[in-house]
């Protein structure tokens, strides 16, 4: 009996883009900080959310997937001030907990914490997930019909629509190379009057490509990053290291009549929703 071959390999493409994201790898206590790029332990986590997946149970299975992550628009920092306090006099609890698992109070007693919060405001990525093709399979249908909230590295940011752009039979770097940018109309068009103005071009100019910078997954890569989950349990949560280069790719803007542009012109269009339109920006 003919057996089925396993799929090959291919890459799952996701479109991190949200009013606010946060990316932390250092956070802790009361100062949450944010990476300026998807960490993959945020990625790892958003899948495994959308799979439906508690944080006791093991992510083995997605850490060995791959990533790639291009920098579509690197956004701003914004710095939240936090003031918390218990206004029924209890001591504020700490970040430590017991051996049942227990927050402890703080110790001497503190009624009012002072915490700094760092997003990323008006970013976007385009985030390339690369592995086994029933894996992603199983993955673009949780992502599309996922279990849980999804949130983009911190529950109070969830992402704009559209999330999941579809998997490509192809490897990471072609797919962020092919992949149009996936900034708003408004952005693609500040993007080419700038560019008409520094090339003396006709009005009616558009620019074919854009550069982007990205990072990829890469064993003999440069640069080293702890941010492979090996547990998200919050009693033992660990992760490993991975190395990355770090690179620019030229990427199709997606006007009309250019390479690349048989999508709509922005994907906000693809939904009929904008949330930065009101705003102009």
């Amino acid at each position: 009996m003919a057996t089925t071959p396993p799929r090959a390999e291919a890459v799952l493409l996701l479109r991190l883009a949200g009013p606010l994201q946060a990316w932390g790898d250092r956070s802790t206590f009361n100062r949450r900080e944010t990476r300026p790029t998807p960490t993959k332990s945020g990625v790892i986590g958003l899948l495994a959310a959308a799979a439906g997946r508690a944080r006791q149970d093991p992510v083995d299975d997605l850490s060995h997937l791959g990533l790639g992550i291009r920098v579509d628009q690197p956004g701003s920092l914004l710095r939240d001030y936090h003031t918390v306090s218990d206004y029924r006099g209890t001591p504020l609890p700490q970040a430590g907990v017991s051996a049942k698992g227990i927050q402890k109070p703080t110790s001497p007693a503190k009624h009012t914490h002072v915490t700094t919060r760092y997003y990323l405001q008006d970013a976007v990525f385009l985030a390339a997930v690369a592995g086994p093709g029933e894996l992603l399979d199983g993955l673009q249908h949780a992502v599309r019909n996922p279990a849980f909230p999804l949130a983009l590295g911190r529950r109070s940011c969830p992402p704009t629509q559209p999330l999941c752009l579809g998997i490509r039979d192809t490897d990471t770097e072609t797919a962020l190379r092919e992949t149009p940018w996936q900034v708003s109309r408004q952005a693609r068009e500040r993007y080419a009057a700038r560019w008409r103005r520094e090339h003396g071009a006709a009005r009616s100019a558009v620019p074919a490509t854009v550069p982007c910078p990205v990072t990829l997954d890469d064993p003999e890569g440069p640069d080293v990053l702890n941010d492979v989950p090996l547990s998200f349990d919050p009693l033992r949560r660990s992760f490993a290291d991975r190395r990355v280069r770090h690179d620019w790719f030229s990427v199709p803007t997606g006007f009309p009549g250019r390479p690349g542009s048989g999508t709509p012109d922005s994907p906000e269009d693809a939904t009929g929703h904008d949330p930065f339109a009101l705003l102009g920006w």
